[in-house]
């Protein structure tokens, strides 16, 4: 275990109160700001003067008040200089890989990362000729013999998406400091869990409509690096969170915002609720991936990466064998059993169960599905934490003897 604490971090941040001293920050729905003298607009738009230089604000595009203390409060949890949000975990992928990749650079990529990211990689970017080779990111020597002169950045998810394999972040930081490249490392499954930035890592993105934002009820995105970056990022004239324009809301930063003070009782939940359903499956003889448990060829590297007291999740890789297998739990699981319900995504408050192989990793083919250890039959269990444990697990032991026959 590391002995960062982000609960700590983000209570240390300063606190953003509301306009009127309100107990919450206020929402700033203006898309443009005035300013009090004309001299002060120039001195804007050349840099001279911001949000952190003299207080300015321009254009919600640019920089707005209330997505601002979003942004603070996730660079504190994180343990960088700064952040930006933006209004999709892909649109933070997207910008933070145009930003540091130009026509003829390269990437190192997981090859265990969620299907939008793998078709972002291994179908729009060549076509601006940025190149791809996938490997097993936690194999660090296939690592290092994919790696060029020509690589900018090393990309891999903390817990690969569905396969949950854990990175060696420490050791791929390494590996991109001797090249000159970036580690940039997607933490969405992993908030508070691991700390990427801590642990080595350069640029650290997040889809915040999962686990940091908890209801399912919104879209959005993280990027949490240095300064430098963050400023590269919202650059007038050549940032790609500026220019291609994927601009967070305000009300979506509030809402996220009401929601961080309570992240840190929701991971520890559904961690809880993880370890004892990934217990109770291993022990019926099912096939189940799940970090904290001692048959996972990462447990030890994930309980040394981990920080002490969120556990390590609560998403469960079940393989049922076949698509069929896996349709016919599902359908038992939400229809027969009240259990969870059949959808994409993850960190809500419900348990949400999808067939990756042919939902969020469909994008991948499936040669290169069988290669990355994605078993057609694989379910993806995101476990919620409404009703009561006992409760849930029965449900499971019913539905898996039912439709599994162990």
């Amino acid at each position: 275990m590391t002995t960062y604490n982000p609960e700590k971090a983000l209570l240390n941040a300063r606190r953003e109160f509301g306009e009127h001293g309100g107990v919450v920050p206020s929402i700033s729905r203006s898309a443009t700001f005035t300013v009090m003298h004309p001299g002060t607009m120039p001195e804007i738009f050349n840099g001279l003067k911001g949000p952190e230089q003299g207080g300015c604000f321009l254009y919600s595009r640019h920089f707005n008040p209330t997505v601002d203390v979003l942004a603070r409060y996730l660079a504190a949890m994180e343990g960088t200089e700064a952040a930006v949000c933006t209004a999709s975990g892909m649109s933070a992928i997207s910008c933070t890989i145009l930003q540091t990749c130009y026509s003829g650079d390269h990437i190192v990529a997981s090859e265990t990362i969620y299907g939008g990211t793998h078709a972002l990689f291994e179908s729009l970017l060549p076509q601006m000729n940025i190149k791809t080779t996938f490997v097993d990111i936690t194999d660090i020597e296939a690592v290092k013999a994919a790696v060029t002169e020509k690589t900018k950045v090393i990309y891999t998810e903390t817990m690969g998406n569905p396969t949950l394999k854990i990175a060696d972040i420490p050791a791929l930081a390494e590996i991109a400091r001797e090249q000159g490249s970036k580690l940039v490392v997607d933490n969405t499954f992993s908030p508070l869990i691991f700390s990427p930035k801590i642990l080595g890592a350069d640029i650290v993105v997040y889809s915040l409509t999962k686990y940091i934002n908890g209801a399912s009820d919104l879209i959005a995105g993280a990027v949490c690096a240095d300064k430098s970056f963050i400023h590269e990022l919202m650059d007038l004239h050549t940032g790609r969170v500026m220019l291609l324009g994927p601009t967070m809301d305000p009300r979506v930063a509030f809402d996220v915002l009401q929601r961080i003070p309570h992240l840190p009782i929701r991971m520890r939940e559904h961690s809880r609720r993880g370890a004892a359903m990934a217990k109770m499956l291993k022990e019926m003889g099912i096939r189940v991936v799940y970090p904290g448990l001692p048959d996972h060829p990462q447990y030890e590297k994930a309980k040394a990466l981990a920080n002490e007291g969120y556990g390590l999740g609560g998403i469960l890789a079940l393989d049922c064998g076949t698509r069929e297998k896996a349709e016919e739990l599902m359908d038992v699981l939400q229809n027969e059993e009240s259990f969870g319900m059949i959808a994409v995504s993850l960190g809500y408050f419900d348990t949400l169960i999808s067939c990756s192989g042919s939902s969020t990793s469909s994008e991948i083919k499936m040669e290169d599905q069988q290669k990355m250890g994605l078993s057609s039959g694989l379910l993806r269990i995101a476990l919620g934490f409404t009703g009561d444990l006992d409760t849930r697990m029965a449900q499971m032991e019913r539905a898996v003897k039912k439709v599994l026959g162990v």
